[in-house]
């Protein structure tokens, strides 16, 4: 699992079978964490928003390289 936040430019080097895997991993960790907030054993409640804007970075940029790819 991703344990630091995935800078842009790191991001975009990657291809989007990369980007896709990466996409599950960060799902699963949002997933895993929501159960921790239910049953009260999150600690780190900052995570939660790293996860969420990390997911939407990813995704943000799997759409263009898709778009791109459309158009090329």
């Amino acid at each position: 699992m991703a344990k630091s936040t995935n800078k842009p430019a790191d991001v975009r080097a990657k291809t989007p079978d990369e980007l896709g895997s990466l996409l599950l991993d960060l799902r699963k960790e949002q997933f895993n964490m929501r159960f921790q907030r239910a049953t009260g054993q999150q600690e780190g409640t900052a995570r939660v928003r790293t996860v969420r804007r990390d997911i939407a970075r990813v995704k943000t940029i799997l759409a263009e390289k898709t778009t791109s790819a459309a158009k090329s």
